[in-house]
């Protein structure tokens, strides 16, 4: 769906204590975050105003937040 909203606490609503405590305690994580919710903003900002951009821009932008969010499950769930 466009202009969906992407937002960790949406994504993943049961480990919103472990993300928080996360962003905190670690530098890393807390960038990776930081980066997803840029990438999303960016996303659903060229999807809700219909700007015109290339597809390959827009794919990488949406392979790139996919491929931060892997990384952040992964981390969550160990």
């Amino acid at each position: 769906m466009l202009g969906e909203n992407h937002a960790l606490f949406i994504e993943f609503p049961e480990m919103q204590n472990k993300i928080q405590q996360l962003k905190m305690a670690d530098e890393n994580f807390k960038a990776m975050s930081d980066r997803y919710h840029k990438l999303d903003h960016r996303i659903r900002g060229l999807e809700g105003n219909s700007v015109p951009t290339e597809d390959s821009h827009f794919f990488q932008l949406k392979l790139e937040r996919a491929q931060l969010k892997d990384k952040i499950y992964s981390i969550l769930t160990n």
